[in-house]
Parts: C-alpha cells; sequence; structure tokens
C-alpha cells in the first residue's frame, strides 16, 4: 500500500451516531448523527467548546458510556468490527491493545503508590514475556519518549517526575501495546508552552514510527493547525464542519467554525484587554430547537436557518458542512 490518501483504509468509520442519557430531567441528547472516519496513518482534531459531546464521543469509541446511556442509532466500525456489538471478552482485547488513550493529566490516569516499572510490567499482561523482557521493553520505550536514563528512572514514582516527564510516561505506555488507534485526550492542557511543543514533537515522531492513527482532541487550534491532517468541528452534540487542515484553517465555512477560530489569542493582532469570545451560550439539549442549533449565536443567520435543522452537505471534496447558507454549494 502506498503512503497516499486514496490508498489508505479507514482505521475507524463512525457513521450516523447518537447518544442520549436518561435524567430525572428527561432525555439528554448529547451526540446527534456523527459520521466521519480516522484513515490509516493520519492524525485527526477533534476541536469545539466544552459540552460539545467531545469526551462522549470518545466514551462511545472506548464503548465505555454510564449505564444510563442509550444508544440511538450509530456504527463504530473499527478494523471492519462494530465495537457497540462487541463482547466484553472482543471489547477486552480491543482496548489498550488496538486502541489506546491518553489523558490530559497523568496524575489521574496514573497510579502514584505504584513504580513505573510496576505499571508498565502490568499492562504488558497480555504478552507472554517474562519479567526481565517487558522491564527491558518498557525501558526501551521510555528512552523513546525522551526520559533520560530510563532503566534508573523505571523504580521510580509519579511524584518524582516533573509534569513534562508525567505526560511522556503516559504516551509510552499507551504506546507500547503498538496500537492502531491512539485517542489524545488534551494531552498537553496542563504543561507549558515550552513543553507542549517538546511533547507534540515527540508524538508525532512517535505516530510515524509505530505507523499508528491519532484522534487528537484540544482546544488549542494552533496546536491542531501543525499536529493534524483533518480536523473535525463540534458544537452542542453536532459535527458542524469537517475537513483537512488547509479546509478549516483557511476556508472555514460555518459560521461556528469561524466564529472559534477568531477566538484563537494568537490571532490578536491589536493590543486589546478583552479576549474575543462568541456570545451567547449552547442550547439546551433536554430541548432542542427545530432549526440550526447555532441560530441564537450566529452573526449571519437568515430566514432559512429557521426552518429546520441543515444537513450534512459535502461542499468540497472531503469538506463537509452543516449549514443552511451553504445549501447549493455541494459537490
Amino acid at each position: 500500500m502506498t503512503d497516499t490518501q486514496s490508498n489508505r483504509v479507514d482505521v475507524l468509520n463512525i457513521s450516523d451516531l447518537s447518544v442520549s442519557f436518561h435524567t430525572e430531567r428527561g432525555m439528554v441528547r448529547a451526540l446527534r448523527n456523527i459520521s466521519f472516519t480516522i484513515p490509516d496513518r493520519r492524525i485527526v482534531g477533534l476541536v469545539g467548546e466544552s459540552g460539545c459531546g467531545k469526551s462522549t464521543l470518545i466514551n462511545s469509541i472506548l464503548n465505555l458510556l454510564a449505564e444510563n446511556a442509550h444508544i440511538v442509532s450509530g456504527v463504530i466500525d473499527f478494523e471492519g468490527q462494530d465495537i457497540l456489538k462487541m463482547t466484553p471478552d472482543q471489547l477486552r482485547a480491543v482496548r489498550g491493545n488496538r486502541i489506546s488513550v491518553v489523558f490530559q493529566d497523568p496524575m489521574t490516569s496514573l497510579n502514584p503508590v505504584l513504580s513505573i516499572e510496576r505499571q508498565m510490567i502490568d499492562i504488558q499482561y497480555r504478552d507472554h514475556l517474562n519479567k526481565s523482557e517487558k522491564v527491558a521493553r518498557a525501558g526501551r520505550m521510555l528512552n523513546r519518549v525522551g526520559i533520560p536514563d530510563p532503566e534508573n528512572r523505571l523504580s521510580n514514582y509519579l511524584h518524582q517526575f516533573s509534569g513534562g516527564m508525567r505526560q511522556r510516561i503516559a504516551i509510552a505506555m499507551a504506546l507500547m501495546a503498538n496500537p492502531a488507534l491512539l485517542i489524545a485526550d488534551e494531552p498537553t492542557t496542563a504543561l507549558d508552552a515550552t513543553l507542549e511543543a517538546q511533547i507534540i514533537q515527540r508524538l508525532r515522531k512517535l505516530q510515524s514510527d509505530l505507523e499508528c492513527s491519532i484522534l487528537f482532541v484540544s482546544h488549542h487550534l494552533g496546536l491542531v493547525a501543525d499536529f493534524c491532517d483533518n480536523v473535525v468541528v463540534m458544537y452542542a452534540g453536532e459535527m458542524v464542519e469537517s475537513g483537512t487542515v488547509r479546509d478549516i484553517f483557511h476556508r472555514p465555512t460555518h459560521p461556528y467554525t469561524r466564529a472559534l477560530l477568531e477566538c484563537d489569542p494568537a490571532r490578536i493582532k491589536i493590543k486589546t484587554r478583552h479576549l474575543p469570545m462568541i456570545p451567547g451560550s449552547i442550547p439546551d439539549l433536554l430541548h432542542l430547537p427545530q432549526r440550526c442549533i447555532f441560530i441564537n449565536r450566529c452573526q449571519e443567520s437568515e430566514k432559512e436557518c429557521r426552518a429546520g435543522s441543515p444537513k450534512l452537505m459535502e461542499i468540497a471534496p472531503g469538506h463537509f458542512v452543516s449549514c443552511h447558507l451553504c445549501a447549493g454549494e455541494g459537490v
């Protein structure tokens, strides 16, 4: 298989995914009609305000939704199998093996009372290796993520590492099994700008070496533009736009995408005491309007925006937008 977009297969294909939650107040429609793909050896960014459904989407991919969750519709095809229909044994074989996750804060995702060696040995429970082989493998992985003197640092505990090193350890553990898909859930939010750049550079190198795909969730639009190949923009549980990085950052079409980009502090050219923001708040997912969900915050809405929810349309090859204002622009 050549390394071209046309010959890539999809590692993950999400089709028409809708998820709701039963609550005392009623049914919360957290995700509605989500459809996108993550091709082999590509990095897809997932962006949107807090509450847009990013965490629910990640938990759906892992099939780790809460008990009050209800899958209304959809398919999550991972390497030819629907994750939503897998048995518990099949899920255990996939999680941590074919799909790995790097969480935002390693202090909450790793165990502070166990040594790094113990934790890196424990996650190799599927591999038929003796303890010395597992320790050697763990040391090699720490070396790959840039931990100095990895053989001696294995005996250390989490509090003996800096924030950047902790995140490197979390990445090393997530990549130990050579997963086909790595979900990076805001992995640099707790780091300063210098460490953030180092972690992203290291992650890019590992992704290239291991030839895996990455779903990169972040609020940092600059990182997404620099790190990702494709971008999915979510708002209030819906996918409002998706395309290549060039499509989203140079040809943003949905009013929400444009507003989100305008809120990026890196785009501020004139000195100001007030950071840009999108006025208003996201709609109540218990009582969704029968029209465009962004209409109350949109500065460009027209009469047709109240006619009903817009459909996702392809306005250019690989560039999808859900907006009434784009009607007639489809390919």
